[in-house]
């Protein structure tokens, strides 16, 4: 009869099963999986505030990116825009920890700075895909640690856009079918005292 072999040096302990598994779970749930929203939110909408909440579903802690995009001309300042994130995504942060942070560098670069593992973004139509599958792409070139995640719009957000509901706002029409009460408010400021029909 031949004698199996020690699998084992001498003196060396026994292993215990399932302790280096129990160890690497433990090491696991301890990591934070942090996610990033980035947008210019000038306003935030309805359709935005419908991703964060889907969002913070998939992450420990979600981080809103304010891009700070002056080019763009935005109607809100930066420090108004954070704000106005902030105040609309508290309702979501239940258990889940929510930070708006600016930026006007890289979208990569500000995620490894974040620590984020994903980027989170919303699409409306087939138009939005085709240019952010362009972006996933070049951003995977730059770092494939950080994943992308889409989120599909809700129906009803499918046509909300901060552009047409700034045009709504300033024509006087019904902002407050597409923005919360409060970012209705400063429109109408912004715009002057125009109701809408």
């Amino acid at each position: 009869m031949t004698r199996r072999p020690e699998r084992r040096a001498a003196g060396e302990p026994r292993p215990v099963r399932g302790t280096a598994s129990a160890r690497a779970s433990a090491s696991a749930r301890s990591v934070k999986r942090i996610g990033l929203y980035p947008g210019t939110f000038d306003p935030i909408t309805n359709g935005h505030i419908d991703i964060i909440g889907r969002a913070v579903k998939l992450v420990d802690k979600l981080i809103i990116g304010v891009a700070i995009n002056d080019g763009k001309g935005p109607l809100f300042s930066l420090e108004e825009r954070v704000e106005m994130v902030m105040q609309e995504s508290k309702p979501f942060a239940n258990g889940v920890e929510i930070e708006a942070r600016p930026f006007d560098n890289l979208l990569m670069h500000f995620a490894e700075q974040c620590g984020a593992g994903i980027i989170i973004r919303g699409l409306r139509a087939v138009s939005d895909f085709e240019y952010e599958f362009q972006m996933v792409a070049m951003n995977q070139q730059m770092n494939d640690d950080i994943e992308t995640v889409f989120l599909m719009a809700d129906p009803h957000h499918q046509a909300v856009s901060s552009r047409l509901v700034k045009e709504i706002a300033r024509l006087g029409g019904r902002a407050d079918l597409f923005v919360p009460e409060a970012v209705n408010a400063r429109l109408a400021q912004k715009y002057g005292t125009k109701k809408g029909r």
